[in-house]
């Protein structure tokens, strides 16, 4: 599978960077206490930031923002999603516990203060390409609607766009019977490119050591747009 960015976008964003994490061989299922205990202690710790600061000045929230002006997405109409996950933990919603994949996901989206999706890897046709979308591309998203992706930043494959930093589709939603998955982490530009591997390097080995299987980093920028996935 080949995975790649366009590098139009750098026009807009010049240190764009977005990190991918093949799973291959995984196991999913509900989520160990030790994971939940992490998700709720992080949230409370949240909360008590957030009497503090309001969720408009969050580093990450502040960063992703600017890139969709850049990128002529309203930040105020279509949030980052890690911004959503802020905003439902300050209105004192809990996070649902959905599977060990998707909340390790948004454990991931809170912690790094940036959009991180994860997908069905068998859901996925011939590529990935991260590209703004075109007119009359939508998907039918994890919200419930169809969901116009014209001029906005998503991940497509061969069937059209599949996720984004603002919602996924359903068509490649991650379940209980998810052996192969793909992650991809909107890395904020101001994050320098050693810090970036490190990231993910943490991220793969604590999902790994929750769902075993295997994994493969890559890291795409301005020097590296595009890498061939050969499967293990």
């Amino acid at each position: 599978m080949l995975f790649s960015l366009d590098k139009n976008l750098f026009k807009r964003v010049p240190d764009l960077k977005i990190g991918i994490i093949v799973y291959e061989n995984i196991v999913v299922g509900d989520s160990p206490s030790m994971l939940k205990g992490r998700l709720e202690y992080f949230q409370e710790t949240v909360r008590t930031d957030l009497d503090e600061r309001p969720v408009d000045e969050y580093e990450g929230v502040k960063e992703w923002r600017s890139i969709f002006r850049d990128l002529g997405i309203d930040p105020k109409r279509y949030r980052p999603s890690h911004e959503a996950l802020l905003r439902r933990i300050s209105n004192g919603k809990d996070l649902p516990f959905i599977h060990s994949a998707a909340d390790v996901n948004n454990f991931f989206s809170l912690q790094y203060d940036m959009p991180v999706g994860i997908y069905d890897g068998h859901a996925l046709n011939d590529y990935i390409k991260i590209r703004l979308g075109q007119e009359e591309e939508a998907m039918e998203g994890l919200n419930g609607r169809m969901n116009n992706m014209e001029g906005k930043l998503a991940g497509f494959d061969k069937r059209g766009p599949f996720g984004s930093p603002i919602v996924d589709a359903a068509r490649t939603m991650t379940t209980t019977d998810t052996t192969n998955a793909v992650q991809i982490f909107y890395i904020p530009p101001s994050l320098p490119q050693d810090e970036a591997e490190q990231l993910l390097q943490a991220a793969s080995n604590m999902f790994i050591q929750l769902h075993s299987g295997s994994n493969s980093i890559y890291l795409l920028d301005q020097n590296k747009t595009n890498f061939q996935h050969a499967p293990h």
